[in-house]
């Protein structure tokens, strides 16, 4: 062999054996840093250990950094998530824990982060959140208001963010095979939905009481108007039940906004109305109601927040059938459609089986996940909407492509006043 054909071959066989992949270099489960999302987490009460499990199965992510207002809690989570991380073998770093979530934004080792605050925090938090270049996961209702909404969708898309909203059934087998066997025409024409979830929000009335020590009350307000704290809107750490605030106005929307995000999305998923959605709200004639709302979409298809027999679920009504869906149930009349297998002349929906998955596959390809920020505010209007009709008492037409209603009060309540130093506007 002449020299330069020696070398030459010696070469590419060097090349050949260096250049191998990462995962065989690094052994089973090794992922290389350049393509690890390093994850901040915002708000540690009780529905943050769901979304901690979660994430935390996914092979790319890394928790590196936590928040809260309330120093027990916060405490409790990070002990929890470096627990966690240990059981699933990931690299092992500090969880650095943090008072204000904008010391944790600045952070630029952070990638992405979950929001999981009360709601009357999610708008600001994802406004800063997307200015500060992160990418987004927010439990739903994505929105305490309508414009609020609006902000978080305009600056997703000006700071080129992904943002997943924490509507999670989009992401079940159930309520993907209702919608598409809806879409799809399976029942015929719909002439109305059923959607059983409790109560409208309610003027907060519990009484004021000395706030903890290790609960930095002021902040835990924030934006909204102040009022003193109970234990009923925050509870300690102790207390396993799900705070209350979700029930009260400045801070949550009742059942419509925290059951209402889940069932009325699969309806605008079923109805094709994702970037839409109804165009007039109908509240009970009888003063004080707490159901028989109806909204109806330009199409004609109307919607009844009745209770129809079984509670957080949805039963859509065609000519030629009828679909009853809830997270513990598909059933259907025929019933053969429950489980009926689509054929390949049928529309499909978007396809997921994890929520969280979704979500850092959406941010490795820097496209837009299932429940994508639009989706989540569109969701959000409609249960904002509802209260708004409800706290009325008047039926009111709805411009979804302007996001205004026919009424100069109603309008005033798509939006709400913000405290001291914080305006969502701002970006």
């Amino acid at each position: 062999m002449k020299r330069r054909e020696f070398i030459a071959k010696g070469i590419v066989s060097s090349l050949a054996f260096t250049i191998v992949p990462r995962a065989v270099l690094g052994g089973n489960g090794f992922l290389a840093p350049s393509d690890r999302i390093n994850l901040g987490f915002i708000g540690v009460g009780k529905q943050s250990y769901t979304l901690m499990n979660g994430l935390n199965r996914c092979k790319e992510i890394a928790s590196l950094a936590a928040c809260d207002v309330d120093r027990n809690k916060l405490a409790a989570f990070i002990a929890a998530t470096t627990k966690k991380q240990t059981e699933l073998s990931k690299v092992q770093t500090e969880i650095k824990a943090y008072h204000h979530y904008r010391e944790l934004l600045d952070r630029k080792d952070i990638d992405a982060v979950v929001i999981a605050t009360p709601d009357h925090w999610h708008a600001q938090i994802a406004v800063d959140a997307a200015k500060a270049g992160k990418d987004i996961y927010c439990e739903k209702p994505l929105a305490l208001t309508i414009a609020e909404g609006r902000a978080m969708v305009d600056a997703t898309r000006k700071y080129k963010r992904v943002f997943q909203t924490g509507s999670m059934q989009r992401s079940s087998y159930n309520f993907r095979q209702a919608a598409e066997l809806v879409i799809n025409g399976y029942i015929g024409k719909i002439k109305e939905i059923n959607v059983s979830v409790g109560e409208p929000v309610k003027q907060c009335d519990l009484p004021s009481m000395p706030a903890p020590d290790y609960l930095d009350w002021d902040m835990w307000v924030g934006p909204s108007p102040y009022r003193g704290y109970n234990p009923i809107l925050s509870p300690p750490l102790e207390d396993d039940k799900w705070a209350w605030w979700r029930g009260y106005r400045d801070f949550g929307g009742g059942y419509i906004t925290d059951w209402g995000a889940h069932m009325f999305d699969i309806v605008q998923w079923a109805l094709g109305m994702d970037e839409s959605g109804p165009v007039q709200f109908n509240p009970p004639k009888e003063a004080n109601s707490n159901s028989g709302l109806s909204f109806s979409y330009a199409n004609g298809v109307r919607v009844n927040h009745v209770q129809w027999g079984v509670h957080n679920a949805i039963q859509f009504i065609g000519e030629k059938g009828k679909i009853e869906v809830s997270r513990e149930f598909i059933r259907s009349n025929p019933e053969n459609l429950a489980n009926l297998k689509l054929t390949s002349s049928d529309r499909r929906l978007y396809y997921s089986d994890n929520h969280y998955q979704d979500w850092v596959d959406a941010i490795k390809k820097r496209s837009k996940p299932i429940c994508d920020v639009e989706i989540g505010h569109r969701t959000s209007s409609v249960c904002n909407a509802v209260n708004i009709a409800y706290e009325l008492q008047k039926d009111l037409k709805w411009n979804p492509q302007k996001e205004q209603f026919d009424n100069e009060y109603a309008n005033l309540l798509r939006s709400r006043p913000y405290r001291g130093e914080w305006d969502f506007r701002k970006f």
